[in-house]
C-alpha cells in the first residue's frame, strides 16, 4: 500500500480508501449503463457476440472516463482523478491532452 501511496502522491489511508471506492463505483456504474445504451441503439446479444461485445466496450470506455472524473469530484478527489485521467489518455495515444 505504501508503494501505491507514494506512486499516486497520497498522504493518508483515508484518501486511498476514497480513491478505491471511486474506482469501484465508476466501474460498476459504467458497466451498468452499457446494457441499456446498447439496447437503445438496437444492439443485443442476438446480433452475435462479435458485434455486441465490441460495441458494448466502446460504450463503456467513454462512459468510464466521464464517470471517473464525476465521481472523483463528488467524493472530493477531483484533482487526483483529473490528473489520473489525463495520464491514462496520454498513455493511450491521446497526446492532445496535457
Amino acid at each position: 500500500m505504501n508503494k501505491l501511496k507514494k506512486r499516486w502522491n497520497i498522504t493518508s489511508n483515508w484518501q486511498l480508501t476514497v480513491i478505491f471506492i471511486v474506482f469501484a463505483i465508476t466501474g460498476s456504474t459504467s458497466a451498468k449503463f452499457a446494457a441499456p445504451l446498447t439496447e437503445a441503439i438496437g444492439i443485443t446479444e442476438e446480433n452475435g457476440w462479435y458485434i455486441y461485445w465490441p460495441v458494448r466496450i466502446l460504450i463503456i470506455f467513454p462512459a468510464y472516463q466521464v464517470l471517473l472524473v464525476f465521481f472523483g469530484w463528488l467524493f472530493g478527489e477531483f484533482h487526483f482523478f483529473w490528473n489520473f485521467e489525463k495520464k491514462m489518455l496520454c498513455s493511450m495515444g491521446f497526446r492532445f491532452i496535457k
